[in-house]
């Protein structure tokens, strides 16, 4: 009987006391309904410790995604394409480089920086804007950068952006890869590269419309993920009116290049 009754008083209180504690519970702000009983202080720390594990810690990351030497049928070049970041999940610093030294010549064919906010807008993309700088002799210029980077459908990888230098001259590029598993370290990759420009830039050896052209094909080994040596082809192709300055300078207009390279992160 005793126990019949304290079950009894027990389940009355639970039934007065449970609608009172889910009235308090449901007038908090979505997300926060533990503060009716723990407290917003003690829940504010608990989500700032949560926020701080899991996305809004800093940290950094460092690409060299092709590091590597190119035959280019008899004038060979060392080509340099990284990019890196630090910052949070919300915010990154991007910095991008692409460093082309041709060895015969004794020159750079290409040098870039850039240096780009970063900021998510879909779960697998992120808009990116900053600056970019080409040091090569002759063809120094600055632009303004708007770009998306990310992941699309089917793994691929793309890195888009448009570039408006401070003459107001415009132009956009295109890269996207995908990585074909043929086994968990043997790894085939196809990457494309598309250069556009809205105006002539004879300066810089640039014309209207699709101005490059660019095709590879690498198959590298991952004796560690950050650690992957590669061979493979590239062909690159002028287009247009750039091609015809390319010729007039004493310029191929296109080449076939064999590569051997590295690829690295940490």
């Amino acid at each position: 009987m005793r126990e019949a009754a304290a079950f009894s008083i027990g389940a009355a209180l639970f039934a007065w006391a449970g609608p009172a504690n889910a009235q308090a519970a449901g007038a908090q702000t979505p997300g926060e309904a533990a503060d009716a009983y723990f407290g917003r202080a003690a829940m504010s720390e608990a989500r700032a410790a949560l926020r701080n594990e899991h996305g809004a810690g800093t940290n950094w990351f460092l690409l060299a995604d092709r590091l590597e030497y190119q035959t280019d049928e008899g004038a060979p070049a060392l080509l340099f394409d990284g990019q890196g970041w630090w910052g949070t999940d919300g915010n990154k610093l991007w910095v991008k480089s692409e460093v082309a030294r041709d060895f015969d010549a004794g020159r750079f064919e290409e040098a870039e920086l850039q240096a780009l906010w970063s900021r998510p807008v879909a779960r697998f993309f992120d808009v990116q804007a900053g600056v970019r700088h080409d040091f090569v002799r002759g063809a120094r210029r600055t632009f303004g950068v708007v770009g998306v980077q990310g992941l699309a459908p089917y793994w691929f990888e793309i890195d888009a952006a448009v570039f408006v230098s401070g003459e107001g001259d415009v132009s956009a590029r295109v890269e996207a890869e995908y990585d074909l598993l043929l086994t968990q370290r043997l790894i085939l990759q196809p990457r494309t590269e598309l250069n556009f420009a809205v105006q002539d830039v004879e300066e810089a050896g640039v014309g209207s419309g699709l101005s490059t052209a660019e095709l590879g094909l690498r198959l590298r080994y991952e004796f560690q993920r950050q650690f992957a040596p590669y061979v493979g082809v590239n062909w690159e192709r002028a287009v247009g009116e750039t091609a015809d300055f390319a010729r007039d300078s004493g310029e191929d207009a296109s080449a076939a290049s064999f590569v051997a390279g590295v690829k690295l992160w940490f």
